[in-house]
């Protein structure tokens, strides 16, 4: 197979003949038909991320195709099926092997770029403001990076939560996007303050203590002004660090106003809650399937240009979505 093979980190991945993966007890090797382009492929790249391979390999997180091989014990998939994956890595090729039980079957409707696109970023908007930041009807979310793969996700989420939406980006076009996925109010960072923004907002809608969610990719700055525009018992969910510096968090102001600080690693909480993963999941391929969420896919590549893919979400030019596709 073709696959893009990082052999130390660092190091630009190149584009080489591979052999093909074989299935071990309860594994099972998909055709991969796309993947879907993240932040998080830089990360593992550098040795940054969470998980760090031991030898060569492929980055790449999610995948969609169709199964290739079924190793033993493995009972309820079979080879041609159409499914969808979160391997640990090895997207960014024509086969990966995945664990059977990581494996989850596409209902009709949904193709191949849509299941590749909006496995981890609804899931990390999905699982993080359901259940772990427990939004409900009412709250006031306020969104970093919105028009990004992930924030974009995270604005569409709160609003099938019930949720009022703030959202920041980085310009007029970037703003417009986020308003046109559901965002009630927008902040364009580079010419506004996103601490005095808010409460502005937040004191027109009546709540002049501030919000009662942030949903931060970002870190860095954009964490310390958001640590001064939230109500009392509000709760900030982490997700990442974009901006490549990771907040010192003044503990005393989380004392004094009763906020959380909610760290969420997505792939750790599935792991770690098995049946809410389950129930999660179906969700959001309920919700798919049915056209309520629907990924917004910027940009396609060949195989051949996965590098440039990567590269748009380094230098942060990308917006949405970007999908690989094999073919």
């Amino acid at each position: 197979m073709k696959a893009w093979i990082c052999k130390a980190f660092g190091e630009t991945p190149a584009l080489v003949d591979w052999a093909d993966p074989q299935p071990g007890p309860g594994q099972v090797v998909i055709d991969i038909a796309a993947c879907g382009v993240n932040f998080a492929d830089t990360l593992i790249l550098q040795g940054k991320y969470q998980k760090r391979p031991d030898g060569p390999f492929s980055p790449g997180f999610e995948v969609s195709g169709t199964v290739h091989a079924v190793g033993e014990n493995v009972d309820d998939i079979h080879i041609g099926d159409r499914v969808m994956a979160m391997p640990d890595w090895g997207g960014f090729a024509q086969k990966v092997v995945v664990p059977a039980s990581g494996v989850v079957a596409l209902p009709d409707g949904v193709d191949m770029d849509g299941a590749a696109a909006f496995q981890i970023a609804y899931g990390t908007s999905w699982f993080g403001l359901k259940y772990r930041a427990g939004v409900v009807a009412g709250d006031i979310v306020l969104v970093h990076g919105a028009a990004g793969g992930v924030g974009l996700t995270a604005v569409e989420c709160a609003k099938l939560l019930g949720a009022t939406v703030i959202a920041t980006a980085g310009g007029a076009d970037k703003c417009r996007i986020a308003r046109d996925h559901g965002a009630d109010y927008t902040i364009d960072y580079k010419v506004e303050n996103i601490r005095d923004r808010v409460r502005e907002i937040a004191t027109g809608l009546g709540r002049p203590a501030g919000v009662d969610v942030v949903y931060d990719p970002v870190g860095g700055d954009v964490f310390d002004q958001s640590l001064r525009c939230v109500a009392p018992g509000a709760r900030i969910l982490l997700i990442g660090f974009a901006s490549g510096t990771v907040p010192q968090i003044p503990a005393n102001i989380l004392l004094v106003k009763n906020v959380a600080a909610i760290g969420f690693y997505f792939g750790a909480y599935l792991a770690q809650n098995p049946d809410i993963a389950r129930q999660g999941m179906g969700e959001l391929l309920d919700l798919l399937r049915d056209g309520r969420i629907t990924p917004m896919i910027s940009a396609t590549y060949p195989l051949d240009d996965a590098m440039v893919a990567l590269d748009a979400i380094r230098n942060r030019t990308a917006t949405g979505k970007l999908v690989i596709r094999m073919d």
